[in-house]
């Protein structure tokens, strides 16, 4: 037998394939994942489509269908992520961000979601497809330090990816351990510092095919202080080719400054940006770079938003006689300690006023804050000339405002501070501190901790309530508050130590508490604690929504953004009410002034973005992450000088800066230029498919096998495994009470949900995509004209694209020739598939071989001219007819097929 170039071929190693150059032994034939070259007495010659019309050999409908359908689900998948395992309900932005990313390979991406979009979900539905297809073998994710536990958790339960957590410990000079662990979650905390040559190791390991950074905000490149630690550490990464591809993760990217905005970019795609070159010459490349989605703009597969703004409501209080005398005591000590301050070194001044800041920080949340810290303060004088020295060396790592710490860390670090005992904050501290702590002790009960508790009893009875405050000592009197009224496993709490100290159980006896952050999140949302009180730890990555909508600020942190990130717990996907929030002011301080004036402010801002846009609420986030943390701390600490009378010239003289001409113009540039899901645009394309979609293709394989599943009550499957699948790792010899289904009535384990990336699903794909069977015939009465299905792919190799192929489908109507997309075709077939699952009758065409000939012809000269044709995301197309599907009459004078 002759071969020649463009003869369909089977291999029984590689599969289907076409030849493209053939000698007298040998060929080279492209398969599905390449190009190889065979012995030709390897290679078995298949029947083409124009053979099979000739001959009019039509062949089983389930066979033609299964390759038909397992090709359509391939090209869906590797352009939507679509038929992942994941637990979750996918939306249509998530898949849209899943299509942009993979579309093109290597992939650079800022992706600047707002918070509670899910950008786990999100890196997930993006994963899955490449590491199915083993385009990503080596994945690095970096994450702050209290994340890493979460992206580790949340990858194994929604998506069944399996990270190896980093430590110290594991990676040594002879560990291997860079080279040892393909997926690796990561603290940027950690790799940071470059301890034991642990830089040299890593640039020594292979290359990571993808690199995930969340909150990549961190990764900042000042241009006179120069980068951080983080920035300087992916520097190296990426300048050494350790990096194929890379995802950054932030929902504030731009913190101020365009030159630390272009640095971060210039990490990504240092062939657009440029941080020495202006703003305005590279926004044109924003599009290609940053993804922005708001939850304004977020909707269902059906267009309905799905996000409410949240419900603010004020409540007031004023103090007690006692509490007043308390906080007058204070101030003045505060005062007295700055004009001290003044009097010092600029070094030491610096410090003064830093412990002074933390203990106005401190003592805005709680008494019981500023007590403790006070107390410790006390008690740390004894040794100060010891520690003197080392104290004030240290002082210079501890600043609480630095970059090196998380929020979390921040509050933990302003305790800290405020209690140690570095130098002297004023003349004759030590009575000072006496006086304060009698003061304190003055205080029986603290009237915003009495309000939380009515608050609880009326606004918020029985709902579950999350409570946030900053500092631990709050924390620890808002529970004990908790315990006593309603018994002590009515609260959990979250905290950056996971300790909590002073918890008093009714008996008089403080002691200490532990538990861990996911069991107090399992605990809270499965409804057994009705309360969840925590610190900024709960701030970011975590889903606190489950069973909550309603919160309460115990304190107001001096950054408004941190508000955003608590709101963010609740006000997330997955919410299904509207979320309520209440604050707590006394309207007699400072404080609750400056708030007044700042929200007034803020609803400005918000004003003046509604002149270009439906909706401004989404760049409250981003305007507040483009102002400085230092104008907030000097905005709430510089208050001595403060009257009524001149309070508000001294408000705009402090905040002359937040959101002026020049933030809102860099807003609308970024906002303008990002690329974003628009439901309208978007709407024709988002496939209208789920994991339910799989099963009649799963079902059929099983029958082509000569297998059968049995259909449980609570709509899973049980089956045994065919042989031709026993073949793969890890496949069980039968599986029961399976589903393709996410999140039904029916709550599943991930191993009990199926879908793209399962190994028996894989098999079953990989199975029919080696049917050689292209041409069948179904009854008139279940299709009415011919139905075509084209494959489409890329004549070049190794081009990196993500995308193996594309299939569409042709069929004619009335008006003339119309095109369905992949996932249009699957809705199409799967009835055909269920129909002809078990059926045995066979048909033949009422048209003549020469006009089905003829048509085949035009359908390939008409795809290569319509708009779909065009917009292929290969260099050079090659389009071909992958099968045809027949309507037909019975021919009863034939025999059934066999199956």
């Amino acid at each position: 037998m002759t071969y020649k170039t463009g003869n369909k071929v089977e291999h029984s190693k590689f599969g289907l394939g076409t030849i493209q150059v053939a000698t007298d032994s040998t060929a080279i034939v492209r398969f599905e994942h390449g190009i190889e070259e065979v012995l030709i007495s390897e290679l078995e010659l298949v029947r083409t489509i124009f053979d099979a019309i000739s001959d009019q050999a039509w062949s089983p409908p389930l066979n033609v269908l299964c390759l038909g359908v397992s090709s359509a689900i391939i090209s869906v998948n590797d352009t939507w992520g679509l038929f992942s395992r994941s637990k979750i309900t996918l939306l249509p932005h998530q898949l849209w961000v899943c299509r942009k990313v993979i579309s093109n390979w290597p992939a650079r991406w800022l992706i600047a979601d707002d918070v509670g979009l899910g950008k786990t979900i999100e890196a997930g539905l993006i994963l899955w497809p490449l590491l199915s297809r083993e385009r990503v073998k080596r994945l690095l994710i970096i994450c702050p330090s209290s994340l890493v536990e979460q992206w580790q958790y949340r990858m194994r339960t929604m998506f069944d990816i399996r990270l190896v957590k980093y430590t110290v410990e594991s990676d040594t000079s002879k560990s291997d351990f860079w080279n040892s662990n393909n997926a690796v979650v990561a603290s940027i905390q950690t790799l940071r510092v470059d301890n034991k040559n642990r830089h040299k190791r890593m640039l020594e390991s292979e290359a990571w095919d993808l690199v995930i950074v969340d909150e990549a905000h961190h990764l900042n490149a000042d241009e006179s202080r120069g980068p951080t630690l983080g920035y300087q550490l992916l520097y190296k990464l990426e300048t050494n080719s350790k990096i194929v591809s890379m995802l950054f993760f932030t929902g504030t990217p731009h913190r101020g400054k365009d030159y630390g905005f272009l640095a971060l970019l210039r990490l990504l795609r240092p062939d657009l940006f440029n941080p020495k070159e202006p703003m305005y010459d590279q926004l044109k490349n924003l599009s290609s770079t940053v993804i922005r989605n708001n939850k304004q703009n977020v909707t269902d597969l059906s267009g309905k938003k799905l996000f409410k703004p949240q419900i603010v409501i004020p409540k007031t209080f004023r103090y007690t006689e006692e509490e007043t005398y308390f906080y007058e005591q204070l101030t003045e000590f505060i005062t007295s300690g700055k004009t001290y301050a003044s009097s010092l070194d600029q070094s030491n001044q610096r410090l003064v006023m830093l412990v002074l800041i933390c203990m106005q920080k401190l003592a805005s949340s709680s008494i019981a804050a500023i007590k403790r810290a006070l107390e410790n303060r006390l008690e740390n004088l004894k040794e100060l000339d010891n520690k003197l020295a080392q104290q004030r060396q240290e002082s210079r790592i501890n600043d609480p405002d630095s970059d090196v710490y998380d929020d979390d860390e921040k509050s933990v670090q302003e305790e800290k501070l405020a209690s140690e005992a570095i130098l002297n904050l004023i003349k004759d501290e030590e009575k000072w501190l006496k006086l304060l702590i009698a003061a304190a002790d003055r205080v029986q009960t603290e009237t915003k901790i009495e309000l939380i508790g009515e608050i609880l009893e009326h606004e918020y009875k029985n709902r579950s309530v999350l409570l946030f405050t900053e500092y631990k000592a709050t924390q620890s009197k808002v529970i004990n508050l908790l315990i006593k009224r309603y018994g002590k496993d009515s609260v959990v709490f979250i905290n950056g130590d996971e300790m909590l100290d002073e918890i008093d159980f009714g008996d008089g006896i403080k002691r200490k508490l532990r538990i861990t952050r996911a069991e107090a999140a399992e605990r809270f949302n499965d409804g057994r604690a009705r309360f969840l009180v925590s610190t900024e730890a709960a701030g970011e990555g975590i889903d606190l929504q489950e069973n909550c909508f309603s919160m309460i600020h115990i304190d107001l942190p001096w950054n408004p953004m941190r508000l955003h990130q608590r709101v963010g717990r609740l006000n997330r996907y997955g919410q299904k009410k509207q979320v309520e929030v209440i604050t707590l002011r006394n309207p007699d301080t400072v404080e609750a002034r400056i708030w007044d004036k700042l929200n007034t402010k803020i609803n400005s801002i918000m004003q003046a973005f509604s002149s270009f846009m439906d909706d401004p609420e989404d760049l409250y986030s981003l305007i507040l992450g483009m102002t400085p943390q230092s104008m907030f701390t000097n905005l709430f600490s510089d208050t001595e000088s403060v009257t009524k009378d001149n309070f508000s010239k001294w408000f705009d003289d402090k905040t002359a800066t937040f959101g002026g001409e020049d933030v809102i113009d860099t807003v609308k540039q970024l906002f303008g230029n990002c690329a974003k899901f628009d439901y309208q645009q978007a709407k024709l394309d988002i496939p209208r498919l789920d994991l339910p979609d799989l099963k009649p293709f799963f079902e059929s394989m099983l029958i082509f096998n000569r297998k059968r599943s049995k259909e449980n009550e609570d709509g899973s499957i049980s089956f045994k495994t065919p042989d031709e699948w026993k073949d793969a790792i890890g496949i069980q010899k039968e599986y029961n009470d399976v589903a393709f289904e996410r999140n039904g009535v029916v709550k599943r384990k991930l191993d009990k949900i199926f879908g793209v990336g399962h190994v028996v699903v894989d098999k079953a794909i990989k199975q029919a995509m080696n049917i050689q069977d292209s041409i069948c015939v179904v009854s008139y009465n279940d299709l009415s004209a011919p139905l075509y299905l084209i494959k489409a792919r890329d004549r070049i190799t190794n081009t990196g694209e993500s995308i193996r192929f594309l299939v569409f489908g042709l069929t004619k109507d009335s008006i003339g020739w119309k095109v369905l997309k992949d996932w249009e075709l699957i809705k199409v077939l799967n009835p055909l598939l269920f129909r002809y699952q078990l059926h045995r009758k066979s048909y033949y065409p009422d048209i003549p071989t020469e006009d089905m000939q003829k048509e085949t012809q035009e359908v390939i000269q008409y795809f290569a001219e319509t708009d779909m044709y065009l917009s292929l995301p290969f260099k050079v197309p090659h389009i071909e007819i992958l099968t045809v599907v027949l309507p037909g009459k019975e021919n009863e004078s034939s025999r059934p097929y066999q199956l």
